[in-house]
């Protein structure tokens, strides 16, 4: 039975699909990729210094906390996932998308600095400076045109209203 836009979704097969797209791709690019570039002697360092323990920690928060915000958002409100092969079938403007255009990749990458700072790890945020010109090339070469083909005008005012990387307030 195919599922219309104005339908609520399903909130098991919503969270079901939601845990596996997190698990697969923020996932891989916040645990399993960095789990290749810090050693364990970098675990040694984190309670070192207090002041970079507390800034790891809250900036892996603040990402983690975004990442879920959105993540629930796109599947309550836009009724999919972040997943290109089950995208919104709304467009998501609430919430922290009322910030900035792309905060899902943000708290990503806050996830990742939060690694590098917990772990010491210049290596990590050579890498997070990598994935996040990955996520800016995805983003300009495929997901804003596809979002102004699929939302036409809507997107296009979004755009005028909302920064895509740097948060702001939102406009009145």
């Amino acid at each position: 039975m195919s599922q219309t836009p104005l339908e609520k979704p399903n909130a098991a097969v919503a969270l079901v699909k939601l845990a596996l797209f997190t698990f697969f791709v923020p996932g891989t690019v916040t645990v399993w990729a960095p789990r290749f570039f810090f050693r364990s002697a970098y675990v040694a360092h984190i309670l070192e210094n207090p002041a970079s323990l507390a800034s790891g920690i809250l900036l892996l928060a603040l990402g983690v906390a975004g990442y879920l915000w959105c993540a629930l958002d796109f599947a309550f409100a836009g009724h999919g996932t972040p997943a290109p092969i089950d995208p919104p079938k709304l467009l998501v403007v609430r919430g922290l998308y009322r910030y900035a255009r792309n905060p899902m990749y943000i708290s990503v990458l806050l996830v990742l600095l939060g690694e590098s700072v917990l772990f010491h790890s210049w290596t990590l945020c050579r890498y997070a400076l990598a994935v996040w010109a990955g996520f800016h090339l995805f983003v300009l070469l495929y997901e804003e045109p596809t979002l102004r083909d699929k939302f036409g005008e809507s997107y296009k005012e979004y755009c005028q209203r909302v920064n895509r990387w740097l948060p702001r307030p939102p406009h009145s």
